[in-house]
């Protein structure tokens, strides 16, 4: 086994709300990869770095199990339930729950949407003048998915702003112990606000179904039985914050990578068809999700590391999806031409893969077709600001003048 690297020396603690956005983040998931690819950073609780062994880890529920918790704060590992979360549930109930809403998420059932996607990115789009400078995440990446997965659920009476509040004190649930028990409360009362918005929502559509996903999953049976309302309400939960975070996140950190290296845009501009390839290489090089968590279910090995039963381990898909071994040596550099093997692990691998990953990849080309078009030469004027998680690598702010 490698000598493990000094926690003292490197600092690393998923657990900690900015270890994401820290300057010499890159650099330390390098050194980890080469030094120490699976690393005890606290006593139970292990990163894993490497592609092959995240791949290992994803594809083997059985003995890295998510029902004990897949964050790094998980209510779960406190002894709550919470019913209805797929991301909480292992085989086989999870492949039974996931099949209730699966058939509105494949590819070819969001094929059928991108009229009504590119409905919703025009109207964003429209409201921004050309020539002004503005915050990206609050005028295009924040709205255009709120609006797509509210329209999905059935809920579009919903205010613009209040799905963004609600969306992100879920997320931001999941930080550490350092926000001010002000904010602490501010985030209970926006989730409960939320839980209590689809409640009325479900109530409704138990007495008059429509054809939106929301009544899907009010008719629906899992385990011979109907969903409770409690459950159908964690669903659209996960579904909603899952919709809302990863494709934001995506098309912010989308547009500052091309405007960081305008050989990539420029090519994008000239060759529509190169979108999809685009789009893939964002996911890579953004890995919106940074993370998630499994328990060994039993003593088990990752790569030459033994790790007992009951301890957690920390999937790190951003360091993945810059594993040399995997992408070759020019894994940090961005590419928009970057062949499509082997894929890249930001919706995750296995039995968990992200249910709207064919729905973020869809905003994602019109999104970003759209804003070339439109914007192609907008400039980013200053600096991001970084919101704080330990789940999320994503822009708060991200000014631009798109003229």
């Amino acid at each position: 086994m490698r000598a493990q690297i000094g926690l003292d020396e490197l600092g690393i603690d998923p657990g900690v709300a900015g270890f994401f956005t820290r300057p010499d983040y890159a650099d330390v998931l390098a050194r980890l990869r080469a030094e120490a690819p699976v690393f005890a950073y606290t006593p139970g609780s292990w990163t894993v770095a490497r592609y092959d062994d995240v791949r290992a880890v994803s594809r083997d529920p059985e003995t890295f199990c998510s029902g004990q918790g897949v964050l790094m704060l998980d209510p779960v590992r406190d002894g709550a339930t919470l019913p209805g979360s797929i991301l909480h549930m292992d085989p086989p109930v999870h492949a039974e729950w996931r099949k209730v809403a699966s058939r509105w998420f494949t590819p070819r059932a969001v094929a059928q949407l991108s009229e009504r996607v590119h409905a919703r990115t025009v109207e964003v789009l429209d409201r921004v003048e050309p020539g002004s400078e503005v915050d990206f995440v609050d005028a295009v990446a924040a709205p255009i998915p709120v609006l797509v997965i509210a329209e999905l659920l059935g809920v579009g009476d919903a205010d613009e702003q209040d799905f963004r509040r609600w969306s992100d004190a879920c997320i931001e649930g999941a930080e550490d112990d350092t926000d001010h028990e002000a904010e602490g409360l501010e985030k209970m009362a926006a989730v409960g606000e939320l839980m209590a918005f689809l409640g009325e929502h479900v109530s409704a559509r138990r007495a008059e179904p429509g054809d939106d996903l929301l009544s899907l999953l009010v008719t629906a049976e899992v385990e011979g039985r109907a969903l409770t309302d409690d459950e159908v309400v964690m669903y659209c939960l996960s579904i909603l914050v899952a919709g809302n975070e990863t494709t934001r996140h995506l098309l912010s950190g989308a547009a500052a990578a091309l405007y960081e290296h305008p050989d990539q845009r420029a090519l994008l501009r000239r060759d529509a068809d190169a979108m999809d390839g685009a789009v893939e290489e964002c996911l890579r090089w953004v890995t919106p999700i940074q993370l998630f968590c499994r328990t060994a279910t039993t003593d088990a090995r990752i790569g030459d590391v033994d790790i007992p039963a009951g301890d957690r381990v920390v999937l790190l898909y951003a360091s993945a999806n810059r594993d040399e071994a995997a992408f070759g040596d020019d894994a940090d550099r961005f590419d928009v031409t970057r062949p499509p093997n082997p894929a890249h692990l930001a919706f995750g691998f296995g039995e968990h893969l992200c249910l709207g990953a064919s729905l973020a990849r869809l905003e994602g080309r019109i999104v970003l077709r759209q804003l070339l078009d439109r914007f192609g030469a907008y400039e980013v004027t200053g600096e991001p600001t970084w919101g704080r998680s330990t789940l999320v690598r994503g822009m708060a702010s991200l000014p631009v003048l798109l003229g």
